[in-house]
């Protein structure tokens, strides 16, 4: 079961984190277009770069549009979806298409994008080599456990030369679908939030740039390669269960995550490491 947590601490920060959501529902099992556009838009969110740019709204854009924000952290990759499927959070702002289709699939939920906002290059990482080339026979590679983003770490690795996948394994790739492996990786499959943390247990570790981000490494500079911006589909986006798109409350939350202001701070405050993507 690739998207769901593995048995870690974060098993339990989840579950404290759903309790919350739902401690602060904002009634969202009403539609769309009878919420009370004065109560304020609970919305899940990763802490870094989602959480960030949902407090710049928050400080600078949301008064001004009649807007009141209520942002729940969540470090994983799974309580967003269902705080959103269940009410107890009104939209979430953590993931790509890619992963909210296979999320969809896999667990009945229908949960739906409204807007793409930004990118986050993927990227391998290493404290003991300098570049993949130098990567050793038998040396362990970290990949995230999530079906979309297994897919897309194996695809970076194969588009750089290190491994080769069978024809046609698209974003839901496994390491059953490497077909060829000159240097015996060993892959260790991990949520993606552990893999920061296990860098100095491995060889490299393929990491969403969030998560890179919050370990204080620079995708720009620290990444041994780094995912393409140029026609990739893994933008970020803020997603609602469906019926609620048009909740006026969401619809101008997707403006001002459009906004000028907005790009402005993505590009000046992450440099590279997120990219607008509008």
């Amino acid at each position: 079961m690739r998207n769901v947590l593995k048995t870690t601490a974060l098993t339990a920060t989840a579950a404290g984190l759903a309790l919350t959501l739902a401690a602060c529902s904002s009634g969202s099992s009403d539609s769309g277009a009878s919420a009370d556009p004065n109560k304020a838009l609970v919305v899940a969110a990763s802490p870094t770069p989602h959480a960030q740019i949902l407090k710049f709204v928050q400080d600078n854009l949301a008064a001004k549009a009649g807007l009141k924000l209520d942002i729940k952290e969540v470090s994983d990759y799974v309580t967003p979806n269902t705080s959103v499927q269940d009410g107890s959070a009104d939209a979430n702002y953590f993931q790509h298409q890619p992963y909210l289709d296979d999320f969809n699939k896999k667990n009945g939920t229908d949960i739906v994008s409204v807007e793409a906002v930004h990118l986050e290059p993927l990227g391998v990482y290493s404290k003991k080599v300098k570049s993949v080339a130098e990567l050793k026979d038998g040396a362990q590679v970290a990949v995230p456990s999530d079906a979309t983003n297994e897919g897309r770490a194996l695809k970076l690795l194969a588009d750089n030369g290190v491994i080769t996948l069978k024809d046609g394994a698209g974003t839901t790739a496994t390491v059953q679908d490497v077909t060829g492996n000159p240097k015996n990786l060993k892959f260790k499959e991990l949520e993606a939030a552990q893999l920061p943390r296990a860098l100095d247990d491995v060889d490299a570790a393929v990491i969403n740039g969030n998560y890179a981000l919050g370990a204080d490494l620079k995708p720009a500079t620290d990444a041994l390669v780094l995912e393409k911006a140029e026609g990739n589909p893994y933008a970020n986006i803020l997603a609602v269960k469906k019926g609620h798109e048009n909740d006026p409350r969401v619809q101008k939350l997707a403006e001002l995550l459009h906004s000028d202001e907005v790009k402005k701070y993505i590009d000046d405050n992450f440099q590279g490491a997120v990219i607008p993507a509008f």
